[in-house]
């Protein structure tokens, strides 16, 4: 996409790919190893603003992307990207660019865990999910900013206010725990969002002659729905089914686990 020449982190994959890899490379193994023989840092401070300060970000992305297409005009079905430079297109190509950027943020997550010295949150779930979104959206952003591929992105951004929400609270400290008696909900809120994901993008194989312009995109996405459907139900059933949820803490609804 043109409209995208000068970007930050968009002329190649490989920064992209080099700050993934160097945050794999902390979270399994640098930084547990830094941590093993020190005490936990005390971050309740630090992960209040941080925690509040994504919500805030969440919820404009959030508007963004309806103003941008979502709520003015998109079908909910086959929606091709607008590569023209009309304000409402560059509006969702800013916004898709911010989506991007802001999945580097949220890998501030996990090495709060490091630090905190929670690695047994550090699963392969959360290290998976955290390091494929902003690899793939690279791609997203680069040659497909709009259309029916920023779907999910808008979910996400809904559901993450309602995750950052809960992860604030929890961070103020114990005295507010006892408001997160919604905790087990999370994580059908999001089971919800994938199956919307997977449902909204498998009409690619019931419409017809919809002239999406990169239709593997439709299908990557439509796996990543589907690969994090499965895997969040596996995450429910060992955590809720069979009662498997480590740390007690998080078992008890007071500990950031997702």
């Amino acid at each position: 996409d043109p409209r995208l020449e000068g970007w930050p982190l968009m002329s190649s994959p490989f920064p992209t790919t080099f700050i993934i890899g160097t945050y794999i490379y902390f979270v399994t193994s640098l930084g547990p190893k830094l941590m093993e023989n020190k005490k936990p840092f005390e971050l309740r401070q630090i992960m209040a603003f941080y925690n509040f300060s994504v919500v805030g970000l969440s919820l404009y992305m959030t508007y963004e992307f309806l103003m941008s297409g979502w709520a003015t005009g998109y079908s909910f079905r086959c929606d091709i990207v607008d590569y023209s430079r009309s304000p409402t297109a560059l509006r969702m190509v800013r916004t898709c660019w911010l989506y991007y950027f802001s999945k580097f943020i949220e890998l501030l997550d996990t090495i709060f865990f490091v630090l905190r010295k929670k690695t047994n949150q550090v699963t392969f779930l959360h290290v998976f999910h955290h390091s494929i979104m902003p690899w793939t959206w690279w791609f997203g952003v680069k040659f497909a900013a709009g259309g029916l591929g920023t779907f999910h992105a808008l979910l996400n951004c809904i559901v993450h206010v309602v995750m950052y929400t809960y992860y604030g609270i929890c961070s103020l400290g114990p005295a507010y725990h006892k408001y997160l008696w919604w905790k087990k909900y999370m994580t059908t809120i999001q089971l919800v969002q994938f199956i919307m994901i997977t449902g909204h993008i498998g009409q690619i194989y019931i419409m017809d002659d919809c002239p999406y312009q990169y239709p593997i995109f439709m299908f990557i996405i439509w796996l990543y729905g589907s690969m994090f459907l499965v895997l969040f139900l596996h995450f429910w059933y060992h955590a809720y089914t069979k009662g498997q949820r480590l740390p007690k803490m998080a078992r008890n609804g007071i500990s950031k686990d997702q």
